[in-house]
């Protein structure tokens, strides 16, 4: 997603249950390298891949977090609201959240109109 214009950038997905970080690698994303991404703590070995990458703190076995750190990952997830958000949005249209049962083939293309469909929404 693009924050400014709340728009669907990318889309991918796969067949079956795939982790997040390993769809985003196997997509084979390029973004310039002055591109922030900001990702919840799935994506662990994603600042290998893209340094100008932003992560919550995760916390050590046994310690807590420090005020700092808790403000610092408030602020990481106040900006994804806007992912989860439009997430939520589309699975509203229920290809996502139930099991798909019509042919492979078209999930891409109908997945992408309700893309189009959620741009062309939640653009204020």
């Amino acid at each position: 997603m693009d924050k400014h214009t709340r728009r669907i950038i990318c889309t991918s997905f796969a067949n079956g249950k795939r982790h997040d970080f390993r769809l985003f690698k196997e997509s084979r994303v390029r973004a310039k390298p002055s591109t922030i991404f900001k990702t919840d703590t799935g994506y662990l070995g994603i600042k290998k891949i893209h340094a100008n990458s932003i992560l919550p703190i995760k916390r050590k076995p046994k310690q807590e977090l420090t005020k700092e750190e808790k403000c610092f990952n408030r602020q990481v997830s106040s900006d994804r609201v806007l992912n989860e958000n439009t997430i939520g949005f589309v699975k509203r249209f229920k290809i996502m959240a139930d099991k798909y049962r019509n042919r492979r083939k078209r999930f891409g293309l109908r997945f992408n109109l309700i893309a189009g469909i959620a741009n062309f929404e939640l653009i204020p």
